[in-house]
C-alpha cells in the first residue's frame, strides 16, 4: 500500500530526478537544457524549502519513492480574483512513475497541494498542465485560462 509523506531536504536529489523526467517525457526541452536545469533547480528548491515557500510530498511503495509533487508560494500584485492578496499558490513538479500510473497518486498529491494553497489563505492556485495530467487537475476543479508566454530561448521548443 502506497504511503505519503512531506518531503524532506534529503528528498531535494529525488525531486530533481523526477522534475528532469516529467520534462523530458513531455518532451519539453533538449537534454542540455535539461542538465542545466536540474543543476540549478536543485539548490533552487534546498532554498525554497528552507524557507518554508516550497512545499513537497513522496509517495512511496515498499520504501521506494513512485510519485511526488510540490506547491510553491509566489509573491503576486493584487489581482481581481483576489484583490487583497501578494501571494498565490502554484502546483509543481507532479510525476507518477510509469508502473504507478492510474492509481488515484496524481489526484491525491493535487488534493494535498491546493490544501497547502488554502492553508496559507491562498485563493488562487495555478499550474502547467501536461496533456496528460490535464484531466486530473480539471477533475479538481482546475479550469484553463488565457496566460500566454514569450521565451527567449532556443532551448524551448516552439512545436510544444
Amino acid at each position: 500500500m502506497p504511503t505519503t509523506r512531506t518531503a524532506t531536504a534529503d528528498d531535494v536529489a529525488m525531486i530533481t530526478q523526477h522534475r528532469h523526467a516529467m520534462f523530458a517525457e513531455i518532451g519539453f526541452s533538449t537534454p542540455e537544457a535539461l542538465q542545466t536545469m536540474s543543476q540549478h533547480f536543485r539548490p533552487w528548491v534546498q532554498r525554497l524549502m528552507a524557507a518554508g515557500k516550497y512545499v513537497g510530498w513522496v509517495v512511496e511503495q515498499d520504501g521506494l519513492p513512485v510519485a511526488s509533487a510540490g506547491f510553491f508560494e509566489l509573491e503576486w500584485p493584487p489581482h481581481p480574483f483576489d484583490p487583497a492578496s501578494e501571494a498565490r499558490g502554484y502546483l509543481l513538479n507532479f510525476w507518477v512513475e510509469p508502473s504507478h500510473r492510474r492509481k488515484g497518486l496524481a489526484k491525491g498529491l493535487v488534493k494535498l497541494a491546493v490544501a497547502e494553497s488554502r492553508r496559507r489563505g491562498l485563493r488562487v492556485t495555478t499550474l502547467h498542465a501536461s496533456d496528460a495530467g490535464r484531466p486530473v487537475y480539471e477533475s479538481l476543479g482546475f479550469r484553463r485560462s488565457g496566460e500566454m508566454m514569450l521565451v527567449e530561448s532556443e532551448t524551448f521548443r516552439s512545436d510544444s
